[in-house]
């Protein structure tokens, strides 16, 4: 195995853990644990379009609406594709799925990360957008 595949496999290891950290953060609702994933500077759109940007704002939003949400907690993100853009920075797209209340929910996001010099991967610029459903005809 060369040199970049070893540091692409590494890096596709930690950015599998870190969208099943954001998994099990908002499974549990767990608005510190999905704040700990956050580079500072990030930027977020909510799937209904809010902007948020830096950390600050981030939080204020997550600490009030993920505790309150709605739903039973029942959510599974799966890493549906990767794109390295550098060795450091990557493109995540995301299938994100609700079962129970609110089932057949489907989210998209895209969450752009990059690695830390202590080796971490933070989200930093990440759009969650809401699969719509056609309607019946």
């Amino acid at each position: 195995m060369d040199k970049d595949t070893t540091r692409h496999t590494a890096g596709l290891e930690a950015i599998r853990h870190l969208v099943a950290t954001v998994e099990r953060s908002q499974q549990n609702k767990d608005p510190e644990e999905f704040l700990g994933l956050f580079h500072p500077d990030a930027i977020w759109t909510t799937a209904h379009g809010k902007v948020l940007i830096g950390f600050e704002e981030i939080a204020e939003f997550t600490r009030r609406v993920l505790p309150a949400a709605d739903w039973d907690g029942t959510v599974t993100y799966e890493v549906a594709h990767v794109l390295f853009v550098r060795d450091d920075v990557a493109a995540v797209k995301v299938r994100q799925c609700y079962q129970g209340a609110g089932e057949g929910s489907e989210g998209a996001p895209l969450y752009v990360v990059s690695r830390q010099d202590d080796g971490r991967w933070l989200l930093t610029a990440c759009q969650n957008t809401q699969v719509l459903r056609p309607g019946p005809a």
